[in-house]
């Protein structure tokens, strides 16, 4: 019995060598060229930006200031009047809330809450990209068409070149200065 163990190893052994002195012809392997990804930001400011809301025929234009954090948060400051913050928008993947300066107010409202009303869906995404100027449409000018009930809302922002990766410069606003209502008296 001994004596086939020593068989069956010396047999794997000669097969081991007899195989290793073979020599093999060996394909060249070509490199494919490496596509470089545009770089990955993680804070994204555009400052100066123009937008226009037009909304049953009534235009209003303000400087709005664009503050992102990949996949975090969202602030938009909006200043129609002498560089004066009147009002701001702050979201989170989760929650949107909308802040009036003026008068001391702010609403909140998950994605699926403003989306009962809103048409086409707005989520996430689409908020993030049209705030660090990554809209299909372009890095110089965005446009999006909402339905909100009977109206139409079109937006359209004239973008001024984004900065990246820049320390932030807002931050969140203290809700407990503000009195909240509902989301529908905000819109």
């Amino acid at each position: 019995m001994n004596s086939y163990k020593y068989i069956v190893i010396i047999l794997a052994a000669a097969m081991l060598v007899s195989c290793g002195a073979k020599k093999k012809a060996v394909t060249p392997v070509v490199e494919e060229p490496v596509v470089e990804a545009p770089p990955a930001w993680h804070t994204c400011l555009i400052q100066g930006a123009r937008a226009t809301i037009s909304r049953n025929g009534d235009k209003l234009s303000a400087t709005v200031t664009m503050q992102t954090v990949r996949d975090s948060m969202i602030i938009i400051s909006v200043m129609p009047l002498f560089g004066m913050e009147m009002m701001r928008v702050e979201a989170t993947p989760l929650v949107v809330r909308g802040f009036d300066k003026i008068h001391g107010q702010y609403a909140e409202a998950t994605f699926a809450e403003l989306n009962r009303k809103l048409q086409p869906q707005l989520n996430w995404d689409i908020l993030q990209e049209v705030c660090s100027a990554e809209l299909p449409t372009g890095d110089k000018k965005g446009r999006l068409l909402y339905a909100f009930e009977d109206e139409t809302i079109e937006l359209v922002i004239d973008y001024v070149p984004r900065k990246l990766d820049l320390p932030l410069r807002m931050v969140g606003l203290d809700v407990n200065r503000y009195t909240k209502i509902d989301v529908s008296k905000w819109l």
